[in-house]
């Protein structure tokens, strides 16, 4: 049988109307011939106001309790969008992740899927019914739901497309496919037809909010393609994210990562190691010299951020928020003009770091949109 295997986010089931819309869009597919497999997100920004909730209740939350906490929202998305179907004619039934066989690690609030035994999902599809699937969560090892951060839903989709050999996995947004850098910020940012998982995954990380980073990384490992869609978009083409597309560029794009935690610290690598491990935060650009270090946060999935920067300043760190802009390309660290030539163009702009596939600058907020414009009229013209 032909499975295709669908992801809505959160802005397109945002309100009854929109969820409505999706139901109606998903009906229309399943009576073109294919199996469908639908992941759903969070309703909006239900994730960030059941986090807000809890830190209302303590500044930190356990984090297996957050977990049980924000799983909820895609529970409610994935039972109404089942309603929304069986009132428009066609047979649907919903499952949680771990109902759906997504086995995860451990790690909650960040857990990694180690494994999916979809036998549920099989039986469904078998019966002609369309399914529901709620993003972002598992079950671990140890029988405890998790979270597979933000972003999540996503890597749900892809690890359920990789274990029922689907014929496409579709993940569809408020945006048609991925553009060179954000049109919001940059002008004349343009859609890109192809990337290759390794550009896609680079530039996620770097900010790009269309696909998941994690996701990406699954996809490229399990060689499933992803295409990036707008939601209800006619003729819409997106952005197709494979092994190797037939365009060949140096640059792919721009990225901005707002809302960074930007620190400078006389700290040995080994006091910084333990106080980051101990809130399981990973740090990028980071450099080291002379017992000074300075590197860049992102809090996204760090619940207790707070404390984190407030340990970091009891150490003596000076840290402040800003933003990391990026220069996302294919192997970009060994072309050493286009390195010297970005360098030159961030002057004054803040720290200036080059890894294997991105070039990146750590700027203050208001600097990141002038630097994100001027790299991407520079590069992508």
């Amino acid at each position: 049988m032909t499975v295709i295997v669908q992801k809505y986010g959160g802005s397109s089931v945002a309100t009854p109307e929109k969820l409505r819309r999706v139901a109606s869009l998903v009906v229309e597919r399943k009576r073109q011939g294919p199996k469908l497999v639908v992941v759903v997100s969070a309703m909006g920004d239900t994730t960030d106001e059941l986090l807000t909730l809890a830190k209302q209740v303590t500044e930190k939350p356990p984090r297996r309790e957050l977990d049980m906490l924000l799983t909820c929202g895609e529970r409610i998305s994935m039972a109404l969008l089942s309603m929304a179907i069986g009132a428009l004619g066609e047979e649907a039934v919903s499952f949680t992740g771990s109902q759906s066989g997504i086995i995860t690690d451990d790690n909650h609030f960040a857990a990694k899927i180690i494994e999916v035994r979809p036998e549920r999902l099989w039986q469904a599809l078998d019966a002609n019914k369309i399914v529901i699937v709620a993003g972002y969560q598992g079950m671990s090892t140890a029988r405890e739901i998790t979270t597979l951060g933000r972003g999540g839903s996503d890597t749900t989709a892809v690890a359920l497309a990789a274990a029922l050999n689907a014929e496409a996995c579709e993940i569809y947004s408020d945006v048609d496919g991925v553009f060179s850098a954000d049109p919001r910020i940059v002008e004349g940012a343009r859609r890109i037809e192809a990337m290759s998982y390794r550009e896609m995954e680079t530039f996620a990380g770097a900010g790009a909010k269309v696909l998941n980073q994690e996701a990406v990384r699954f996809a490229r490992e399990a060689g499933i393609v992803i295409h990036a869609k707008k939601t209800g978009l006619e003729g819409g083409k997106g952005t197709r994210v494979e092994a190797a597309p037939k365009e060949q560029r140096a640059v792919a794009g721009v990225a901005v990562k707002k809302g960074a935690l930007l620190i400078d610290a006389d700290l040995t690598l080994d006091a910084l190691w333990k106080m980051l491990d101990a809130y399981r935060a990973t740090p990028e650009a980071l450099s080291a010299i002379g017992g000074k270090v300075a590197f860049a946060l992102d809090l996204e999935n760090v619940p207790e951020a707070a404390l984190l920067r407030a340990d970091l300043e009891k150490a003596g760190a000076r840290a402040r928020e800003g933003s990391v802009v990026s220069l996302v390309g294919e192997a970009i660290g060994s072309k050493a003009e286009l390195v010297r030539r970005a360098a030159l163009s961030a002057t004054g702009c803040g720290r200036f770091t080059v890894e294997s596939h991105r070039v990146l600058a750590c700027v203050d907020d208001g600097a990141a949109a002038a630097l994100a414009q001027r790299w991407h009229r520079e590069f992508l013209g």
